[in-house]
């Protein structure tokens, strides 16, 4: 591809609303386009890039027996109602009616999709195992589209969907398309790391994320040195403080004027916040037993002082689609008090209480009195109160115990670019997909899911693989892998000649060339060259041309050489040989954590 006929235009500065690098580089690069906020074009370079990963994530999902297929976009809501997922899922989920008012949305996941056509085509035990996958457009109706590619609202993923006959068979798959995440994102020159995850709204008994570790992340991962133990904050376990075991003391009320946070009512009474609790007013949307409607539901969560409550772990508790704090009106209507309130006194006939179970075995904590400026010392769960449940609710934290070995636990950031979900019979049971057995025997259908959002993953690799002058592709994945500069002028009409020679010499080789054959000048070109990042730069002028070779630069790592003219393209190629196999060597077997 000649530069001078490229649909491309590079920017000097980024956009002021692109804060992160990734965004700003596939601006200033011209890769992509914004045209509503989370919602891209991908131009011409950009779109190379996107092939090349989706022909990665093919290959690996081929060679694991995977089938591709393509499904629609929008879907007939009675699939989703089948599940409940077209009421369990709120305002993410873009609805839409036809000509004759019939409910639609667009696609967020397939799972709905895929087990409709697995139960109209199998039908016994003999089609059983098999993989589909697709790589398709999915929208997600995003309240807070961010950090470019990382977090849109229409974007392509690589969905992937396997059925079995039991859980043993999902059980040996699920090990193998976790190797196959592992490869695809080395070749394309990413490095992650596999944690337990929350099964949100996929459902299912386990899942993975595969995670890209940057600062710019939206995750907190917590990482254990010690035995390798790995999850997303979300759902990280850790090893809880053992209390003291002392004899219960009688609670007495304490005057506490104008405190009413822990850390302040910690400093006034001269005690660690792990000597009080600490009380969480919510309120959950909770779907009915017996109506199946949809209400609202005040909980109650406590938590000791020095912890955190973790809501993904309560919202799971207690079954919830989603929770919001509640209002100082809601707080006082259950018979409490914003900032001084305890479970003593409420009540309980409107509430859920949930309390962590480290509070349920701390003696004599300070809570609130459930009135201004008054709190309670020597709070005791089941002489003082007792909860509706008891559960651990609480996050894990940076310097806490790891759950197997004790080891302090590490906080690091991280960008999700894949997970990978055992979802069971959840849909294969509810929309009837089933199969009969060997006895005839009729059985639900056993599944998996496995997601890689190419966009994402797309950013991701540019945020690590960037310096201050623009992208560093990996080879195995950049649009283009030698760009050819031309320092022809009008007194050098020879190098240009020359130029065009190499470039198609180069072309009839095999090698992707993109050739910088602009009318500008030597800066505008090396510039432009940084920016877009292209692994190997080889450079004609006429300097070079008389001596018969070409000034070679690896846009990597900036080793740079002089190559013959006379055989160009085989050294050319051997360059491309041996940064291929750099990132080739890190494709090695992963442990199943």
């Amino acid at each position: 591809m000649r530069m001078s006929k490229l649909f491309f235009q590079t920017l000097r500065e980024a956009p002021a609303d692109a804060e992160i690098a990734s965004h700003q580089l596939l601006l200033r690069a011209g890769l992509v386009f914004p045209i509503a906020a989370g919602i891209f074009d991908y131009l011409p370079l950009g779109q190379r890039v996107k092939t090349k990963i989706e022909d990665i994530m093919r290959e690996e999902m081929d060679a694991i027996d995977g089938q591709e297929v393509t499904l629609p976009v929008v879907h007939p809501a009675d699939l989703w109602q089948q599940t409940g997922r077209w009421y369990d899922i709120g305002d993410d989920m873009a609805r839409l009616k036809d000509r004759n008012n019939r409910d639609y949305c667009l696609a967020m996941t397939h799972e709905e999709v895929m087990t409709d056509l697995a139960k109209a085509v199998v039908s016994s035990y003999r089609q059983l195992p098999f993989v589909l996958y697709q790589i398709q457009t999915k929208f997600r109706d995003e309240p807070r589209p961010r950090g470019g590619m990382i977090r849109v609202r229409e974007f392509t993923m690589k969905d992937a969907y396997s059925f079995d006959r039991d859980f043993d068979g999902l059980d040996a798959f699920y090990p193998r398309i976790y190797q196959a995440y592992f490869n695809i994102f080395r070749r394309c020159g990413l490095d992650v790391i596999a944690v337990e995850s929350d099964t949100g709204m996929m459902g299912g008994t386990m899942a993975h994320e595969f995670m890209a570790l940057t600062p710019v992340g939206e995750d907190t991962l917590l990482l254990c040195d010690g035995c390798g133990y790995s999850a997303n904050r979300q759902i990280a376990l850790f090893r809880k403080p053992e209390p003291e075991d002392v004899a219960a003391l009688v609670r007495e009320e304490v005057h506490t004027p104008g405190v009413n946070t822990i850390a302040g009512l910690a400093a006034f009474l001269g005690i660690p916040e792990s000597a009080t609790a600490k009380a969480v007013f919510l309120i959950a949307e909770v779907q009915d037993a017996e109506s199946g409607e949809l209400r609202e539901q005040f909980v109650f969560a406590v938590v000791r002082g020095d912890m955190e409550l973790n809501e993904t772990k309560l919202t799971n508790a207690i079954k919830a689609r989603r929770l919001r704090p509640a209002t100082a009106e809601e707080i006082r209507a259950i018979g409490a008090e914003a900032g001084y309130g305890s479970p003593i006194g409420i009540d309980r006939s409107k509430v859920v209480l949930v309390a962590d179970d480290l509070v349920s075995r701390s003696r004599n904590l300070v809570a609130g009195a459930n009135r201004p400026d008054y709190h309670f010392r020597n709070v005791n769960y089941g002489r003082d109160y007792t909860a509706d449940i008891v559960t651990d609710i609480v996050a894990a934290a940076e310097g806490h115990a790891c759950p197997h070995c004790g080891t302090a636990l590490r906080a690091v950031r991280g960008v999700e670019v894949g997970n990978i979900f055992k979802l069971g019979t959840k849909y294969s049971a509810s929309m009837g997909a089933t199969y009969l057995d060997e006895e005839g025997v009729s059985r639900p259908i056993v599944m998996g899911s496995y997601g890689i959002g190419t966009g994402r993953l797309l950013a991701s690799v540019i945020e690590h693989h960037h310096d201050e002058l623009g992208i560093k592709w990996p080879i195995t994945i950049a649009p283009y892998t030698v760009l050819l500069v031309s320092l022809a002028t009008e007194r050098t009409p020879e190098v240009a000649e020359a130029a065009e020679r190499i470039y198609a010499e180069l072309t009839q080789a095999g090698i992707e060339v993109l050739y910088d054959d602009r009318n500008e000048r030597a800066g505008v070109k090396f510039n432009d060259a940084d920016l877009l990042g292209i692994p190997i730069r080889l450079t004609l002028g006429a300097k070079g041309l008389a001596a018969g070779v070409a000034e070679m630069k690896l846009r990597r790592n900036g080793e740079s050489g002089e190559l013959p003219l006379s055989r160009l393209a085989d050294e050319v190629q051997g360059i491309i040989d041996a940064e291929t196999a750099l990132i080739r060597t890190t494709l090695k077997p992963e442990a199943l954590s």
